[in-house]
């Protein structure tokens, strides 16, 4: 394994999903309106939220944090303690009761992998040379990804949802949930600002935004950025019920050696994705676009347009190996310039 440190880190490492900067910052300063930040899931999460009582914003997003950092802790795989960290224990050995919430991921993966045959894989996280935190980038070299790939095959993670269970059927074999589970994370910790009386909020976590309601009587208008230079926005698009979600070769990602590295594999080589260089999609609903954004950067473009004709609910935009953009009629119609 080869050690490496960037030669350049992208901005848009860091940078969330944009919210337009002249809308959102004159509302901070009301008394109704509050936003708090924490590093959940390996990136930045903000929640917005706007209300009646200072004490009731500040307590439902405290509890919407707690709730979402249980789960996130719960389908980590760096968290020795956590259901995917038994489930490798346990691969090759015997199945695992998992969690309810852990089962509904795993159900969504597997069906999204049958999907675009194997472009989304969960057992992806049989490539574990792969590093991507800032400081600590590594690159695995080809006879370690030639083993690893033998472990990657997601029709030998077996589930029964009526006994609860979960197994790996290889010894050696391990998930990774990330490309999956934070949308769902984002929905819980939603579902908790619903429990208390929040009607208006935003959750904005690296490039996903889950929004309900709309802030100072308008709908949430969130940026497009542009994957070709993601400090800069493409239009904006205003949401008062559902989910904005990107994916791209510019977050976590290092150059080496003249060499673009990010953390979108694919699963059949263990190398990072070269087909497109970035996709936005739009949506009502969480299970139209789970985990579709890494399964999109996969396949490439041809095969995405296609299921996006057969999928016409879901906006979406593409920018292609030669960074070429296309926006789908449903994005067309919402999309402001």
């Amino acid at each position: 394994m080869e050690n490496v440190n960037p030669v350049r880190r992208r901005l848009a490492a860091s940078l969330p999903l944009l919210v337009t900067a002249l809308y959102l910052r004159p509302a901070l300063a009301e008394a109704s309106v509050y936003q708090a930040s924490r590093t959940l899931m390996g990136t930045r999460l903000d929640i917005t939220v706007q209300g009646l009582r200072r004490d009731e914003l500040v307590g439902a997003v405290d509890a919407a944090f707690e709730r979402m950092a249980e789960r996130s802790e719960q389908m980590s795989r760096f968290e020795p303690t956590s259901m995917v960290s038994a489930l490798h224990m346990m691969s090759g050995v015997r199945p695992l009761r998992v969690s309810p919430e852990m089962m509904a991921v795993l159900h969504a993966g597997q069906d999204l992998a049958r999907q675009c045959e194997g472009g989304f894989d969960l057992t992806v996280g049989a490539y574990a040379g792969w590093s991507f935190e800032p400081g600590h980038c590594k690159a695995p070299d080809a006879a370690e990804l030639a083993q690893e790939s033998r472990l990657v095959g997601y029709a030998d993670l077996q589930l029964d949802e009526r006994a609860g269970t979960a197994y790996l059927r290889r010894r050696g074999m391990r998930i990774d949930l990330g490309g999956i589970a934070k949308l769902p994370i984002l929905e819980a910790g939603l579902q908790v600002l619903r429990e208390r009386g929040i009607r208006h909020a935003m959750l904005n976590g690296g490039g996903d935004v889950r929004v309900i309601g709309g802030l100072m009587g308008r709908p949430w208008r969130i940026g497009l950025r542009d994957p070709r230079a993601p400090a800069r926005l493409l239009g904006t698009v205003d949401l008062d019920d559902g989910w904005i979600a990107a994916s791209g070769d510019y977050e976590r990602c290092f150059d080496l050696a003249g060499q673009h590295y990010h953390h979108i594999l694919d699963p059949r080589s263990g190398h990072p994705t070269t087909e497109l260089h970035g996709v936005t999609l739009v949506a009502r609903d969480l299970h139209e676009i789970n985990g579709v954004g890494a399964a999109l950067m996969v396949k490439g473009a041809a095969w995405s347009k296609a299921w996006l004709a057969d999928h016409p609910q879901v906006g979406a935009l593409l920018v292609d190996r030669d960074r070429s953009v296309w926006t789908n009629p449903r994005l067309d119609r919402v999309m402001r310039a």
